[in-house]
C-alpha cells in the first residue's frame, strides 16, 4: 500500500466562513459534494483520483464540533511560508511559523476559522 490514507475530512461550525479560508489560502475553488437527503454540508477540495495525493473535504454535521483536532492534515505547497501568511490574513493564526524538518523541508502549522490546526508543508 503506497499511501494508505484515501480520503480527509475538516468538520467545520460555519462553513461559508470555513470554504473563505481555504479557497483564500490554497488559492482553489471547494466543489459541493451531496445526495439527497444528506445530513451533513460537504465541500471538496480539487483533486484527481488518478495523482498523487489524497481528496477531501469541509463537513459541517449537527453534532460534531471543530477543534481538538485528533490527526494533523498536511497540505502540500511550493513555499509553505506563503500559505501561511494567507492564512494570517484570512483569519486564521499562525501556530509555528515555516521551520525545516531537514532533508524532508520544511513545515508550518497554522489554525483555520474553525480552531482545526492544520499543516502545510513544502521541499
Amino acid at each position: 500500500m503506497s499511501n494508505p490514507v484515501g480520503w480527509f475530512e475538516i468538520y467545520v461550525q460555519d462553513m461559508d466562513r470555513a470554504k473563505r479560508f481555504y479557497e483564500s489560502v490554497f488559492q482553489t475553488t471547494l466543489t459541493r459534494l451531496g445526495a439527497p437527503g444528506m445530513e451533513m454540508d460537504m465541500w471538496s477540495f480539487p483533486g484527481d483520483m488518478n495523482s498523487y495525493g489524497t481528496p477531501g473535504a469541509l463537513v459541517r454535521m449537527a453534532g460534531v464540533p471543530s477543534g481538538g483536532n485528533t490527526c494533523m492534515v498536511y497540505f502540500s505547497c511550493k513555499d509553505c511560508a506563503v500559505e501561511e501568511a494567507r492564512a494570517a490574513a484570512t483569519g486564521g493564526r499562525v501556530h509555528k511559523s515555516k521551520m525545516s524538518i531537514g532533508e524532508y523541508g520544511h513545515i508550518a502549522l497554522v489554525l483555520d476559522t474553525e480552531g482545526n490546526m492544520i499543516g502545510l508543508h513544502s521541499m
